[in-house]
């Protein structure tokens, strides 16, 4: 996540940018990432609606999923995201350049 999506929640939601930071994000690999509950949900899933409640400004590494690099590097790979998310796989068909593109703006 970037100094732009943190803004960009915390005005979204009205909230101050420290308390986006200190509530939904974490650093990870020298970088910021949001943060997930023990089952792995995201801090900004709603389990009620089972939806986000940031969709509009959600962060790239939100929009670019389930094409992140380590999701769609093999066949086994992806047949796991597969398994653990049940959208992946599912929904329109995405090209094989819009794949490459939202892998290489993830970073992930």
């Amino acid at each position: 996540m970037t100094d732009e999506d943190i803004q960009a929640i915390a005005d979204y939601l009205d909230k101050p940018v420290g308390e986006i930071r200190l509530f939904h994000t974490r650093p990870l690999r020298g970088k910021t990432s949001l943060t997930e509950f023990a089952n792995g949900d995201c801090t900004f899933f709603d389990s009620r609606t089972r939806g986000c409640q940031i969709y509009p400004v959600r962060p790239v590494q939100c929009s670019t999923w389930p094409f992140w690099n380590t999701n769609v590097s093999t066949e086994e790979a992806w047949k796991k995201t597969c398994q653990e998310c049940p959208g992946a796989g599912t929904g329109d068909l995405i090209s094989l350049e819009e794949i490459e593109d939202r892998c290489q703006r993830s970073g992930l």
